[in-house]
């Protein structure tokens, strides 16, 4: 049963907020940097102290990035008088543009990098097509990939 059963019934378009709420997690946890490393290069670092590489899970679905911790219980008995470290576990989600792969993930002290390379096929980079004269059709079928190579067949 859900705790904001009344707001549910009273109210239209607030179930995204509701659900948040009755799962606990907060959408910004574990902290994290997107950055522009290359033209075609990115990388998310994030910061998950206290999780070992068995405990965290990156998987790619499409057009999506899924991180998951999942902490293991810790059974050592041992009492706490303050806890400010956040050992919780949590699922953490990217969308990515087309084209867009991981290329490589590493965890080391706390911080889980992943790098992310933009891989467009041949068939869709921009081409540069030499204009021909006359009717030869040699000429009018000059098609490159290579801008340098179309100027110097020009």
């Amino acid at each position: 049963m859900r705790t904001f059963d009344t707001l549910y019934r009273t109210t239209v378009g607030f179930d995204r907020l509701f659900d948040m709420l009755d799962s606990g997690t907060r959408p910004d946890w574990p902290p994290y940097n997107i950055e522009k490393v290359g033209e075609n290069d990115y990388r998310i670092a994030m910061a998950i102290a206290g999780f070992s590489q068995d405990e965290v899970e990156l998987t790619q679905h499409g057009p999506e990035i899924i991180v998951v911790g999942q902490k293991a219980d810790d059974q050592s008995g041992r009492q706490l008088l303050h806890q400010g470290l956040a050992y919780r576990s949590f699922r953490q989600s990217f969308r990515l543009a087309d084209h867009m792969k991981i290329k490589a993930a590493t965890l080391e002290n706390g911080l889980l990098t992943i790098d992310i390379v933009r891989e467009i096929p041949e068939e869709l980079k921009p081409r540069r097509i030499s204009i021909g004269v006359g009717d030869t059709p040699a000429a009018a079928a000059q098609i490159t990939q290579d801008p340098d190579r179309a100027r110097k067949a020009a």
